[in-house]
């Protein structure tokens, strides 16, 4: 396969505490010469889809972004945890799965059943999130998300008609603890449930570099490393940075702690080193 695009940046699934290590890797990489915040495309799940529209859109520099992870400047959030309950469904729905749509069906239903907080509050926080970042950027940005009903994915960009924020809570909708977002007559959860990084979706690009806060992968739901796999077969350059066993301590037992994006985020931008060598390489041809 000839690549006709350049460079893509994708970024994983992972919570609270997978984005601020995201943005620690960023960061990392940029102080050694790899800033890939210069993307062509910007491909984002879940939390990785946070801060993907928060650095597509420029109006930070990564430094920044970096530093409001550490100084506490973030958004103030409770913690939240997917409970025992919850995390028996996703096993039991994954196993009687065959496809990743039909692993999103089962865990739809389960979004669309469960009595959560209103769904204008959840949009709220995100917002908060996003601040000051309000419109989709100029530069190609993906947000993903997953069809409640179909199981389907959804790739959201400036041109679906979606507003930003309302495509990045949908991207973020855990099923059984956040709800289901509404976008254009439809609902959607977590697209980080079709695949944790869906780093499909950067097809086509020769430059492919992939961070990714979870490894989770199985026969239905692909793991970032066989996707990036995957894309090397078609003929493109790919790195996949996924956290390392300081940062998987650093990270805690519960992705969604406001109070480990701090660890997270430090740990990340130390291991960035390990991986600069190879990203700058790629990313300077």
């Amino acid at each position: 396969m000839t690549q006709t695009r350049r460079t893509a940046l994708v970024l994983g699934a992972g919570g609270l505490v997978g984005g601020a290590w995201e943005l620690g890797v960023l960061q990392g990489l940029a102080e050694a010469g790899a800033d890939l915040s210069t993307a062509d495309l910007v491909v984002g799940s879940s939390a990785g889809a946070v801060v993907a529209a928060r650095l597509a859109a420029g109006k930070d520099t990564l430094a920044g972004l970096y530093e409001r992870e550490l100084d506490g400047t973030a958004p103030a959030e409770p913690a939240a945890r997917l409970g025992a309950g919850n995390i028996l469904r996703y096993a039991l729905a994954l196993l009687t799965s065959r496809t990743p749509e039909a692993y999103g069906r089962r865990l739809g239903r389960l979004a669309l059943g469960t009595d959560t907080v209103d769904e204008a509050r959840r949009r709220a926080v995100i917002a908060r999130r996003l601040d000051p970042v309000t419109d989709w950027p100029e530069r190609p940005l993906l947000v993903t998300a997953v069809d409640a009903l179909t199981g389907e994915l959804a790739a959201l960009d400036k041109d679906s008609g979606a507003p930003l924020a309302d495509a990045v809570t949908a991207s973020c909708a855990i099923p059984g603890l956040w709800p289901p977002a509404t976008l254009l007559g439809r609902r959607y959860i977590d697209g980080g449930l079709h695949s944790t990084a869906n780093a499909h979706l950067a097809a086509g690009y020769a430059r492919v570099v992939i961070i990714a806060p979870s490894t989770v992968g199985s026969k239905v739901i692909h793991a970032p490393a066989r996707q990036g796999a995957d894309l090397a077969a078609t003929g493109a350059r790919v790195e996949v940075v996924t956290p390392d066993k300081a940062s998987k301590a650093a990270f805690g037992r519960n992705p969604l702690d406001p109070s480990r994006r701090a660890p997270a985020a430090r740990a990340g931008r130390a291991q960035a080193a390990a991986h600069a060598p190879a990203v700058t390489a790629l990313w300077a041809e």
